[in-house]
């Protein structure tokens, strides 16, 4: 390309970004469609509801919350507001954009606390910090606030569609805040710190009498007061330290997959 065009094509774009600086009311996206599909914002609110939901089911979320903001944007009061707002706080949901998602949904619930899809909206704030569970050896604060989340929902709406669902979740995120205990007795007993490995012990079993991994908890106790705590070959009391699949507490023992939902 010959240098006096290069310099052309250059000063017609600056020439553009000047304008969208200048103009105040329009951005880039309006110019340029770099997605590939290009997202008629200047419709009305019932056209934008279509065309997000359209794109919502199909799993186009990014696209579905540009029609769902530019509704709640362009048209606050229309009768499609409601659904828009909680329609893009599952976007950013099934985008896995979980801190995002819950933001949104805490507004939901603070502006309808009495909206009919209130117990959904508690659900997805659960499954939101349900989502950030980790491994044992991480910050465990996702199933901490989860398990708050689903005891909410469950005391709210003792009987809804998310019932049986909510009781498991929480029961598996308990044997997960357990597992992580067991995991820190396991680099007690590795570290040799038998005093601290003991006092865990008795706070797991006592907080949690009835899980999963107690019984090996109670064993591993007896060695350490009897003074003769494990000390080779131990890591075999500690395997499959995670997060359960919540279908083991169901009264079915399996239940159809949730999408983008831990197991």
């Amino acid at each position: 390309m010959p240098l006096q065009r290069r310099f052309s094509s250059v000063h017609v774009f600056c020439a553009v970004l000047l304008l969208l600086t200048l103009s105040g009311c329009a951005t880039i996206k309006d110019f340029f469609d770099f997605s590939g599909k290009k997202v008629d914002v200047h419709l009305p609110a019932e056209n934008l509801i279509a065309k997000g939901l359209d794109d919502f089911n199909v799993g186009r979320y990014d696209l579905a919350e540009q029609y769902f903001t530019e509704i709640l944007d362009r048209h606050p009061f229309s009768p499609q507001a409601i659904l828009a707002e909680l329609k893009a706080a599952d976007c950013k949901y099934f985008m896995e954009k979980y801190y995002e998602a819950l933001l949104l949904y805490k507004q939901f619930e603070e502006r309808h606390p009495t909206n009919e899809a209130m117990p959904y909206v508690m659900y997805q704030k659960a499954m939101c910090n349900y989502n950030r569970i980790d491994t044992v050896d991480r910050d465990p604060d996702g199933a901490v606030q989860a398990i708050q989340d689903f005891s909410l929902l469950l005391r709210a709406f003792p009987v809804s569609p998310y019932t049986e669902e909510a009781t498991a979740r929480t029961k598996a995120a308990k044997e997960f805040l357990v597992n992580h205990e067991f995991f820190i007795v396991k680099f007690y007993l590795r570290t040799e710190k038998y005093s601290e490995a003991e006092t865990r012990l008795k706070y797991l079993i006592a907080m949690y009498p009835d899980a999963i991994i107690t019984p090996k908890a109670k064993d591993i106790l007896e060695k350490i007061q009897a003074g003769h705590p494990p000390h080779s070959g131990f890591a075999e009391w500690f395997s499959e330290l995670s997060l359960p699949s919540w279908r083991e507490f169901t009264s079915r023992g399996a239940l159809p997959p949730a999408k983008k939902t831990k197991e």
